[in-house]
């Protein structure tokens, strides 16, 4: 039987279930139009089909993810070298699992080779950066693991933000996790040459 996990959440939520009950495991059609059913929720499913509903984000986590998707796409229209997306936008994993982090790039020649069908559906693409911003709900140990399968399935960096300490996690494809303490600025490079995140926007 397909698991549904719902995050805690100091709201009620209605949640449109009809599409989980016909399988015991939903397929990705289904998870498709589950996601069609349920416009005002983030979902995600992990690599065992375990689908995932998170609240809508609260609005100053809200208002912080905008800050980081702003400095991301004026750098990635200035380079013209890739596409930025925002947290709305789900991905699907080499693993199987949909992922939509709260921003993320995948490079021209990457998104390009997809078919348009791909990439109006949940891309089948990890993306070759990503952005994880904790918010109230999120435990750290959660996004450490989400973090970890992104460069697993292909992602070239990653960066866990935690505003509740001011410390920036940074995830490398080679392996190595860099942490940064109260940083100012967080550079990209030699992933993304010459993004640097102000941090002052953000915490």
């Amino acid at each position: 039987m397909t698991n549904l996990q719902i995050k805690t959440a100091p709201m009620s939520m209605t949640v449109d279930i009809s599409a989980l009950m016909t399988l015991p495991q939903m397929s990705e059609a289904q998870f498709y139009e589950f996601c069609h059913r349920n416009p005002n929720l983030r979902i995600e499913r992990n690599p065992n089909g375990e689908v995932i509903v998170m609240p809508p984000a609260f609005s100053d986590t809200g208002n912080r993810n905008n800050k980081i998707g702003y400095q991301l796409t004026r750098w990635t229209e200035e380079r013209e070298n890739g596409e930025a997306f925002d947290s709305s936008a789900g991905f699907t994993l080499p693993n199987g699992a949909v992922r939509s982090p709260d921003a993320s790039w995948i490079r021209l020649d990457r998104w390009n080779a997809l078919t348009e069908a791909q990439k109006a559906s949940f891309a089948p693409i990890c993306p070759d950066f990503v952005v994880e911003l904790r918010s109230a709900s999120d435990t750290l140990k959660s996004l450490q693991t989400k973090m970890q399968e992104y460069i697993e399935n292909g992602a070239r960096l990653g960066l866990l933000i935690d505003r509740q300490t001011r410390t920036v996690y940074c995830y490398r494809a080679d392996g190595s996790v860099a942490v940064l303490n109260q940083p100012e600025r967080v550079s990209c490079d030699p992933e993304l040459p010459g993004l640097t995140l102000q941090m002052a926007k953000i915490w």
